[in-house]
């Protein structure tokens, strides 16, 4: 900003016209009581140690990243308002009553079952590694705090398939959990091919409590109005999965970002608790010729993916998912 303009308009103004800055961000630009930024209370604060990154907000853990000595990246614990666990457990600790299904859903992660043919989901004879290489950016703040990262995708012999930067952007506001993930897959080591697979991509494992699948209570239902299990495989712009967290009601809703390759794209959402979305897997979820679903980035190019998470108290309807996703949705056009 010029400093004759920034002296006629004086310091309170500048504060007024970063508080907009970071509502239109979130979406909120039109709503002045949309998500209600809680900075009073301390912020967001992100502390890098030996083996993880640990996330709190407000003086309370709401997550940690894993990257050292791990198959892939991951997030865990991830917990909602009220202090709730939104993810399983296992297989990073063992409580009594979970189910140990799938080794590799590690709570809350990015990866993708067939990249040039080499499976970065599973942890199976023969998986490929996605290797932190280092921080770009931790960042602290009132109002949000930020971790950026930079990944190799290394298959079963040393090759590395393709890198990626990622972005974590943690929000301060009161009675939710609102965070944005970002992931740019570049083609740095020759062309790359997301190959067409359900077993994918941006995910999470939720509680056992809240799964669809009996004893969980939960429901699942996506923003054309469909619900539980015929969620599964269909396009649409978002997904809300809901149940009960000690006795209380929440829910993880995911939001596809429109500027998204494929948007809206399709959903591995499951009854037993597996919350993703893919936009390969395409012969699986349509019923498409193989490979119909395949993307490649030509060598030397780039491809972003953009994810909102949205925790809330309440189903879909009490989190007014579908007003918070049109605000996000909204903002998005705009950049």
């Amino acid at each position: 900003m010029p400093k004759n303009l920034s002296r006629k308009i004086g310091s309170r103004a500048i504060l007024f016209l970063m508080s907009g800055l970071f509502s239109l961000a979130m979406g909120c630009a039109t709503d002045k009581n949309c998500c209600g930024v809680d900075a009073k209370r301390g912020g967001v604060k992100i502390t890098e140690g030996s083996n993880t990154v640990r996330v709190e907000i407000n003086g309370e853990l709401f997550t940690e990243y894993y990257y050292q000595d791990v198959p892939r990246p991951y997030f865990y614990p991830v917990i909602g308002p009220e202090g709730l666990p939104m993810t399983r457990n296992w297989p990073m600790a063992s409580p009594p009553g979970e189910e140990h299904d799938h080794p590799h859903h590690r709570s809350w992660w990015f990866a993708h079952g067939a990249v040039n043919g080499v499976d970065f989901w599973s942890e199976a004879a023969g998986f490929g590694k996605i290797v932190h290489d280092r921080f770009t950016e931790i960042k602290s703040g009132a109002k949000e705090g930020v971790i950026k990262s930079r990944d190799k995708w290394v298959a079963p012999n040393g090759t590395v398939v393709c890198t990626d930067d990622r972005t974590l952007r943690v929000y301060n506001i009161p009675n939710a959990r609102l965070f944005d993930f970002e992931v740019t897959i570049h083609a740095s080591n020759g062309k790359v091919t997301f190959n067409d697979t359900k077993e994918g991509s941006m995910a999470m494992r939720l509680a056992e409590t809240m799964k669809l699948k009996s004893p969980g209570q939960g429901h699942i239902v996506n923003s054309e109005g469909v619900r539980d299990n015929n969620t599964w495989g269909k396009r649409a712009d978002w997904v809300d999965y809901y149940g009960p967290v000690n006795g209380k009601i929440v829910g993880v809703a995911m939001f596809d970002n429109p500027n998204n390759p494929r948007h809206p794209t399709t959903w591995h959402v499951r009854d037993y608790g597996l919350f993703a979305a893919n936009p390969f897997g395409l012969h699986e979820f349509e019923k498409k010729p193989a490979g119909a679903g395949d993307l490649t980035i030509p060598a030397g190019e780039s491809v972003t993916f953009k994810y909102r998470f949205y925790i809330h108290k309440g189903d879909d309807q009490q989190g007014k998912v579908a007003e918070m996703y049109r605000k996000y949705a909204k903002a998005s056009e705009k950049k």
